[in-house]
């Protein structure tokens, strides 16, 4: 990590300047409270003014059996002085509690890199676990590495032994013992961790003194250890440079909601949300049943159709209906969205994709929903699908989804993805007066006298007017058998299902989208890498490698996939090549083949991890030769 712990001169620290970033990851059982290191240290980080972006990583199972391969829960975060688009690629830390995080992780470790490793756990019990036939901290496999062996357990458990704890809960306590050690690490600040602990101890204030003693203890060995004579020192990652604002760390599912929440608050409307708990989508309706106070009414329904049935309702009575769901619950939602299609109510389904297909891998990341956003419904059921880039971007994509939905009176979805929906980073919070209101009128004028209502009439968007139910004298047929032109009554003849699915269509087409802009390079050349959600970051970062070496290289990011930017094929068209990198077989590529006849070459990856930038970097450079 570091020299030895000296006295640094001004030549020394020129000579040997701090890292720009740092990736550090945390890997145990799923008992060993990984995820909530990993949170408290990415407080830490936050606080300390470095960018960062975190990715967590754990086991489907509730609570996977002990010591196991598959059981481990890990916790990846990226932080620098320079702008974080990634997760990282390869950790320079590895912190492994037990054997089985070991094995399942060390291979990812950049070669140099630093295992911190609990000896205490590496008993014959655990070593065959994890299916070690020798004692990797003791037989020379990690010599490629730096490896610091310390007994944390051990150590935990003499630290807050004045406490009386039984064994077992003290043991609880090496998470934080684990997280003093980090913080000396990168010389971070314990007192808002201490704050945290007294605050959620609260009601067992020997707890809370049991941890804090753990975290402090863990500190103090950093401390007083002398481990510069193994080449290991604090490291501190200067700030990283940001606008001036209000800053704080955000998940994918909690910028997602407030966006949603604000979207609300742009159309003038309450809303409801429909939901069912399914991983990865679940923290919605977690995070919105907290937020009663913006006019959010949170339902969680009895199954997916339930839910899904509720939001529409809602929308039919006057509210911005939303639901939520990963793959799996979208697909049992798919008759409601037809629905919702034919009666053009709007509606906010919002997909948190994970790997499939079924249960496939419930706590995994994937993108492989986009044809079952864009073509996963019975008949010509057109519909606005949009696509978030990042945690800090769902707050924005919620916003525009919200506008189309109640401009154009149609549902709508928002693809995001596991990785997006857990991984936090900094978010600047805006100031909601630089967002233009686009407040929902409903129709309340009835008719004259002589004069019929005509519930699908259409306005310039093709848009049919939203009314409430019991408005007087706008009494309306509603529901999903076909409707007449313009009446809304009951009407099965050829003509009109065919005049009334080219409205449909046509409405959905002509939403107006901004215009596909090139985040990096030119407007036309060798070769451009277009991508979709939560591939940005990678593909971001690879591109701009690329480009530091010369290469012809640029990169779209659509948001919009559906209906895609009109000037989008005019732009691809620029190009010798066209790359399209995904996490799944290739669906994106195949939708800008058939809309622009340009011969997309696909990069897909669906190990349900995200892209690392070596693995774009190096496609890159083989398509330009």
């Amino acid at each position: 990590m570091a020299t030895a712990a000296h006295q640094v001169t001004p030549e020394e620290a020129s000579a040997n300047p701090p890292p720009e970033a740092v990736v550090v990851r945390f890997a145990g059982d799923s008992g060993d409270g990984m995820q909530l290191t990993g949170g408290q240290f990415t407080l830490s980080t936050a606080l300390a003014g470095n960018d960062l972006a975190t990715f967590p990583d754990f086991p489907a199972e509730i609570r996977a059996p002990q010591g196991t391969l598959f059981g481990v829960s890990a916790f990846q975060i990226n932080f620098g002085s320079a702008a974080i688009e990634t997760a990282g690629d390869a950790p320079d830390v590895l912190v492994a509690m037990n054997p089985a995080a070991l094995k399942t992780n060390v291979g990812d470790l950049k070669p140099g890199g630093l295992i911190i490793a609990d000896e205490g756990e590496f008993n014959k019990r655990n070593l065959d676990k994890a299916k070690y036939a020798e004692n990797p901290l003791e037989d020379g496999s990690l010599a490629k590495w730096q490896l610091l062996k310390l007994n944390i357990s051990q150590l935990t458990l003499d630290a807050v032994k004045p406490f009386g704890l039984g064994n077992k809960e003290a043991l609880r306590c090496k998470n934080m013992w684990t997280l003093g050690l980090a913080l000396w690490m990168f010389d971070r600040e314990r007192g808002p961790l201490i704050d945290w602990l007294k605050t959620k101890f609260a009601k067992a204030p020997e707890l809370a003194e049991a941890n804090i003693a753990a975290l402090n203890a863990g500190h103090a060995y950093g401390e007083t250890a002398e481990l510069g004579a193994l080449g290991i020192a604090p490291v501190h990652v200067p700030a990283a440079p940001v606008e001036p604002g209000l800053y704080r760390t955000v998940t994918g599912a909690e910028a997602i909601s407030m966006g949603l929440v604000a979207g609300a608050q742009l159309a003038g409307l309450p809303m409801f949300f429909g939901g069912y708990p399914i991983t990865p989508a679940s923290a919605i309706l977690h995070y919105l049943s907290r937020l009663k106070e913006f006019g959010v009414t949170t339902f969680q329904a009895e199954d997916e159709i339930a839910a899904i049935a509720s939001a529409l309702g809602a929308s039919y009575a006057g509210q911005l209906g939303v639901t939520s769901s990963s793959g799996p619950g979208i697909a049992l939602k798919g008759e409601a969205m037809g629905l919702a299609i034919m009666t053009e109510l709007p509606l906010i389904i919002v997909n948190s994709q994970r790997g499939g297909p079924s249960t496939g891998l419930p706590t995994k990341t994937e993108q492989s929903d986009l044809y079952q956003a864009v073509y996963g419904r019975n008949g010509d059921a057109p519909m606005p699908v949009l696509a978030t880039r990042s945690a800090a971007d769902c707050f924005d994509v919620a916003i525009e989804a919200v506008r189309i939905a109640t401009q154009y009176m149609t549902p709508v979805m928002i693809l995001t993805d596991g990785y997006i929906a857990n991984a936090a980073e900094p978010w600047k919070v805006p100031d909601m007066g630089g967002y233009a209101p686009f407040p929902v009128t409903f129709k309340t004028d009835a008719p004259g006298e002589g004069e019929k209502f005509m519930p699908y009439a259409r306005d310039e968007k093709l848009a049919r007017p939203w009314v409430k139910p019991g408005t007087p004298g706008l009494l309306h047929r509603i529901g999903g058998i076909e409707k007449q032109v313009g009446t809304g009554n009951l009407d099965y003849s050829a003509d009109n299902h065919q005049a009334m699915t080219d409205i449909r269509r046509d409405k959905v087409a002509g939403i107006s989208v901004p215009d596909q802009v090139v985040e990096q390079g030119a407007p036309g050349g060798k070769l451009v890498v277009v991508g979709w959600g939560s591939t940005y970051g990678p593909i971001t970062q690879a591109v701009r490698r690329a480009r530091r070496k010369g290469l012809d290289v640029s990169h779209i990011h659509i948001r919009h996939i559906w209906p895609l930017p009109a000037n989008l094929g005019d732009l691809l068209k620029g190009y010798e090549r066209v790359l399209v990198p995904e996490m799944n077989t290739g669906q994106l590529k195949t939708l800008l083949r058939d809309q622009f006849l340009v011969d997309a070459k696909p990069l897909n990856k669906v190990s349900g991890q995200p892209f690392r930038i070596h693995e774009i970097e190096a496609a890159i450079e083989e398509v330009l030769g």
